[in-house]
């Protein structure tokens, strides 16, 4: 069977206000980690959003990390919602979903919204539920195809192979985590609040870049109060 792929999507600033969130929130470019740039950032911070390169150190990270946490365990909340990703170059529509899912406590939908409808419907749903869901979820893929059309810049080819990835970071109730379809489970980065929530995401960013230190491909917007 032919794998689900859509348009690999840049940050657009319209596909918040195309899925039927209320303005009140917004996503602001995070145009450096040190304290002066992160003070532009307008508070409060409920998301990041970071995109990054899939490399070789990368992957080989991301497995041993995995084993780390199966063997070790790890606490992730019952009130955390995460899916899987099934769909090739769906990762910015997942993380932002991610990023929504986890702040509805926070964020207003307009009436007819797309994503409140989606989020509706999966929130009693298992991981993998919720990735065959949106398969065959017409009005996101719709959304994110015209999104991805929109960008400023040309939209690549939907065969073409991206190798930069989104992941959203959150906080639910005191604990940042990372959430990423391709792995098996939400990651813990322990401790963090609403006030702290944006000094403590950007750290697990820096991880990532100290990871890749020759990588300058990284690129992390938020979730931010407009």
């Amino acid at each position: 069977m032919e794998p689900h792929r859509w348009l690999p999507l840049e940050a657009n600033p319209d596909f918040l206000k195309q899925l039927g969130i209320h303005p009140a929130w917004q996503f602001v470019d995070v145009y450096g980690m040190e304290p002066e740039l992160l003070s532009m950032v307008p508070r409060p911070v409920c998301a990041i959003l970071l995109l990054f390169p899939v490399t070789e150190k990368y992957e080989t990270f991301r497995t041993e990390e995995e084993e780390k946490i199966k063997a070790q365990g790890q606490e992730v909340k019952s009130s955390v919602y995460f899916m899987k990703q099934t769909i090739s170059n769906a990762c910015g529509t997942i993380g932002l979903i991610h990023a929504i899912a986890n702040n509805r406590d926070k964020i207003s939908f307009e009436t007819d919204s797309s994503l409140k409808r989606f989020l509706d419907d999966s929130s009693t749903m298992s991981p993998e539920e919720r990735a065959k869901y949106l398969e065959t979820y017409e009005a996101i893929r719709v959304t994110h195809e015209s999104s991805a059309h929109e960008g400023q810049t040309e939209a690549p080819s939907i065969d073409e192979k991206v190798d930069l990835h989104f992941i959203a970071l959150v906080n639910v109730d005191g604990i940042l985590y990372e959430l990423d379809g391709r792995k098996p489970f939400p990651i813990n980065h322990g401790q963090s609040s609403d006030d702290t929530f944006l000094e403590d995401a950007v750290e697990v960013c820096k991880k990532f870049m100290d990871r890749d230190p020759d990588e300058l491909r990284f690129n992390a917007i938020a979730l931010a109060a407009a």
